[in-house]
């Protein structure tokens, strides 16, 4: 099949899509969210780690003082920029610069702790001290180590929040949501060591001034502890916070199954526990967590629909969408009640080979995420093959085709091998002349000749047509430099492609069984008034 032949079976296939969804069609209602539990607390959330999706809330975006639990925070910048075994010096500033009998390890200004034991003694024991001599050891200052503080919590999404110190003691410009402190912790949480430490249920610090036997410490957080009446099966870790200003804080992060859930409580009254609890029950008994890879077949099933008539699908064979990648149902809604969207601006974050990127709505809310990736290496079909990388010009392409185009002596040799008895001087001008010119050869080899200059012809018009595509492949990547370096191996335009999505993606959502199911619900909702 010619490249003509196939880019019109494309064009056809495109068109017919394109009508398709020009009729608007009614997916059947989905069961509703489920409705939330009521918390004391002033603000709260619960948060699906895994998909990113928002199951309840209250008040998540207002600002509240966070206590100690900004100290998650601090955890994992220090993971993520300091080495477990280097030594952290306590000055007198890191010692003494904290409120009167706020939470400490006990510890004195020269003693010397590594990273490691200063990450425990922090979240553990809630170590004001620690927190302190940490950011001074990571940014030398706690007012420059807050400039990280700031800056990290914007790079994971934050826009409520603004912290002044690492411990989380009261001030007037330290404040945070319980939205943020899920983003915050759910980064947290995906970071081995710090999920490592977050469930430790004691560690033993080494000798100190004031403590020369050593200091065992265990954590502040009950609902890991299993002898405490605050114990929940599942829970994994978490941290806990108290100041006059902001109240009870609590940050936990459980496990069951699939789902990895986070709560958030914010200016807590003493019931930090039952709200917490009161939050996960919710969440594990009324949602579950789905992988989109094993439910989505929308966008990787275009390569079915590009079968038709032969056309090849070897490069689109490709796409695929992400792995490991989960979003959050209600226990009675299915996959084929979401609605997906998407989007070809890719954040910072995307994966590399990421073509775009599809997020799931359910009943007017977003429920997770995930990204189509495209193969970097995929394997080409020969009768369809694209270039790998774009040329440095086009004359460049040209060249590089010329050089690979059968050379004149080889049609040369072909000739004489149907006459031996010919002149090398006969054939020359028969090789420089067009096929529509005179040409003067003996009338007993002139029929194979004009067999040999109709191929020579045809197969010249089928490199021409390759060269040209190559060169359209090569301008389209130019112009679409991001997006197209991650298309290029599928054999289309990047706006054939997003086309064909979008119309196979409403093709699937709004399939006719479902139009159907819902002009019945409307009529019956009619009859009824």
């Amino acid at each position: 099949m010619t490249s003509l032949t196939r880019k019109r079976i494309l064009s056809f296939l495109l068109s017919l899509l394109l009508f398709i969804g020009i009729f608007p069609q009614t997916a059947a209602a989905a069961p509703p969210w489920p409705d939330g539990p009521s918390i004391s607390a002033e603000g709260g959330i619960l948060f699906d780690a895994n998909s990113g999706a928002v199951l309840y809330g209250k008040n998540i975006h207002e600002q509240y003082f966070p206590a100690s639990i900004t100290k998650i925070l601090t955890a994992l910048i220090i993971i993520e920029n300091c080495q477990m075994d280097e030594v952290v010096t306590f000055s007198h500033n890191a010692v003494y610069n904290v409120e009167a009998g706020s939470s400490n390890a006990n510890l004195e200004e020269g003693d010397r702790l590594t990273v490691r034991d200063c990450l425990y003694a922090m979240i553990l024991k809630s170590a004001n001290e620690a927190a302190n001599a940490l950011a001074e050891h990571a940014a030398s200052t706690t007012a420059a180590f807050s400039s990280m503080m700031n800056a990290k919590a914007a790079s994971l999404g934050c826009t409520d929040s603004h912290f002044n110190n690492p411990s989380g003691l009261n001030d007037p410009e330290h404040y945070t949501s319980a939205h943020d402190m899920a983003l915050i912790a759910q980064a947290a949480f995906q970071n081995e060591t710090f999920a490592q430490i977050a469930a430790t249920l004691y560690y033993d610090l080494p000798p100190t001034k004031r403590n020369p036997e050593g200091l065992r410490i265990y954590p502040g957080h009950q609902m890991i502890k299993k002898n405490s009446p605050n114990y929940y099966p599942g829970a994994i870790g978490g941290k806990t916070g108290y100041t006059s200003l902001a109240g009870n804080t609590l940050v936990t992060c459980a496990r069951r199954d699939d789902m990895m859930l986070i709560t958030v409580v914010l200016n807590g009254h003493r019931t930090h526990y039952t709200d917490t609890r009161t939050m996960m029950n919710f969440g594990f008994r009324n949602f579950r967590s789905v992988d989109i890879s094993d439910m989505d077949d929308t966008y990787t099933s275009i390569e079915n629909d590009l079968t038709i008539a032969g056309l090849p699908t070897t490069n689109l064979s490709v796409i695929s969408v992400q792995k490991d990648r989960r979003l959050s149902l209600p226990i009675n809604g299915e996959f084929s009640d979401t609605t997906s969207s998407i989007s070809y601006e890719l954040p910072p974050e995307a994966p590399e080979y990421a073509a775009a990127r599809i997020t799931y709505d359910y009943d007017g809310r977003t429920i997770g995420s995930t990204y189509l990736m495209v193969n970097k290496n995929p394997t080409e079909d020969p009768a369809d093959v694209l270039m790998t990388e774009p040329p440095e010009s086009s004359e460049a392409l040209q060249t590089e085709q010329a050089e690979n185009a059968p050379e004149p002596y080889q049609q040369k040799e072909q000739i004489l091998a149907l006459d031996p008895s010919s002149e090398p001087e006969t054939l020359e001008p028969v090789l420089d002349k067009s096929p529509f010119q005179p040409i003067h050869i003996p009338i007993f080899i002139w029929i194979p000749v004009l067999i040999l200059s109709l191929a020579a012809a045809g197969y010249g018009i089928l490199l021409l047509l390759k060269i040209r595509r190559q060169q359209e492949s090569a301008e389209r990547r130019l112009r679409y430099q991001r997006r197209q370096q991650r298309l290029q191996d599928i054999g289309m335009s990047g706006d054939e492609f997003k086309l064909l999505l979008e119309q196979k993606r409403k093709k699937s959502l709004l399939s006719a069984p479902k139009r159907r199911a819902f002009k019945r619900q409307r009529h019956q909702k009619i009859g009824r008034r």
